[in-house]
């Protein structure tokens, strides 16, 4: 009964939360990234964690592909989830590789492993925003 009580709870700050943000950011959701092959909207919000000190296990990765939409390494229900907290992760194409548009962080590892990409060791950015699944009528 309690983590019943717990996730209603959770679930319940989890969408007043969005929708502080979306005010707050000045707009609705907008397409933000992938994870595991689904699409997910965001709300952009002007945080900005850099220079914090917060170490890097409380952040998940977004890698930035240059192609539009990014790729994220985990998402909501996932257990390592950090609650919106990311650090974004740049990609370079190596020379002659045409940018193609990936949609889960496997796909982008194996890309980096076979000489596709490279990754950069650091992030160039740690922020904050929320994050909710695509519903179907709004992927078209």
């Amino acid at each position: 009964m309690l983590r019943r009580l717990a996730a209603a709870a959770s679930s319940v700050a989890l969408l007043l939360t969005i929708a502080a943000s979306t005010v707050a950011a000045g707009g609705p959701p907008s397409l933000g990234f992938y994870v595991d092959d689904v699409r997910y909207r965001t709300v952009g919000t002007p945080t900005d964690f850099t220079n914090t000190g917060a170490p890097s296990f409380t952040y998940d990765k977004i890698y930035n592909l240059g192609t539009g939409i990014n790729v994220a390494d985990a998402k909501p229900g996932d257990r390592d989830f950090n609650g919106g907290r990311w650090a974004v992760y740049l990609v370079h194409w190596a020379q002659g590789q045409t940018p193609i548009q990936y949609t889960n962080d496997g796909q982008i590892l194996a890309a980096a492993d076979a000489g596709i990409l490279t990754i950069d060791s650091t992030p160039v950015k740690l922020f904050f925003c929320n994050v909710a699944i695509v519903p179907p009528s709004w992927s078209r």
